[in-house]
C-alpha cells in the first residue's frame, strides 16, 4: 500500500513538473538594439519564409523589419520587409524573401519589429541558411507596436544583440 501511494505521488509530481516547463520558447520582447550598418567582405545567402496566421487581419499596412543573428556577433538586418502595394502578410499566407549578409554560424536569435496601427499576427518565420537545416522560430500571437519581439537562444551572448555588436544591412 505505502508502494501505491509513493508511486502515485511520484506521478503526480512528474507530471505537475513537466507541464511547468514549456517545451516550445515564446517570443519575448528585446530592450533595444543597435543597428550599425556596415559592409561585410563575406556573403551568404539566406532564404526567410515568413507566414501570417489565419487568425491575423486580412492584410496590414504595418511596417515590417527583422534581425537575426549568431552568437558571434554575425547579422542580418532588414529594414523593412513589408510592402502595402503588393499586399504582403495577408492572412494565411507565406511570404518569402531571399537575403544576402554576412556568412554566420548557427542562427541562435531572430526578432520581428512591427510599427503601425493595423496590427499582425505571424505564425512562424523559418530562416533557410546555406548548407544547413532550416531554423523555424514560432510566433502565433499578435506583435507588440514598436518593439523587437522574437526569440534569443545565444546562451550568454546577448551583448552581441543589445548594441554591442555589428548589424549587418544588405538585401
Amino acid at each position: 500500500m505505502v508502494g501505491r501511494v509513493w508511486f502515485f505521488l511520484f506521478l503526480a509530481l512528474f507530471f505537475l513538473f513537466s507541464k511547468a516547463r514549456s517545451t516550445n520558447p515564446q517570443p519575448q520582447e528585446l530592450k533595444s538594439l543597435k543597428i550599425q550598418n556596415t559592409q561585410s567582405a563575406r556573403g551568404c545567402s539566406y532564404v526567410v519564409s515568413i507566414k501570417t496566421s489565419c487568425s491575423s487581419r486580412s492584410f496590414t499596412r504595418d511596417m515590417v523589419s527583422l534581425a537575426f543573428g549568431d552568437a558571434y556577433g554575425n547579422q542580418i538586418y532588414v529594414p523593412r520587409l513589408d510592402d502595402p502595394d503588393s499586399r504582403t502578410f495577408e492572412r494565411c499566407s507565406t511570404d518569402t524573401y531571399t537575403l544576402s549578409g554576412t556568412c554566420m554560424y548557427k542562427i541562435c536569435y531572430l526578432y520581428l519589429l512591427r510599427r503601425g496601427s493595423d496590427g499582425w499576427k505571424p505564425e512562424s518565420v523559418k530562416v533557410y541558411p546555406p548548407n544547413s537545416k532550416a531554423i523555424t522560430f514560432k510566433y502565433n500571437m499578435f506583435l507588440p507596436n514598436g518593439v523587437w519581439y522574437g526569440f534569443n537562444s545565444c546562451n550568454g551572448v546577448s551583448s552581441h544583440i543589445n548594441g554591442t555588436g555589428n548589424l549587418i544591412s544588405q538585401m
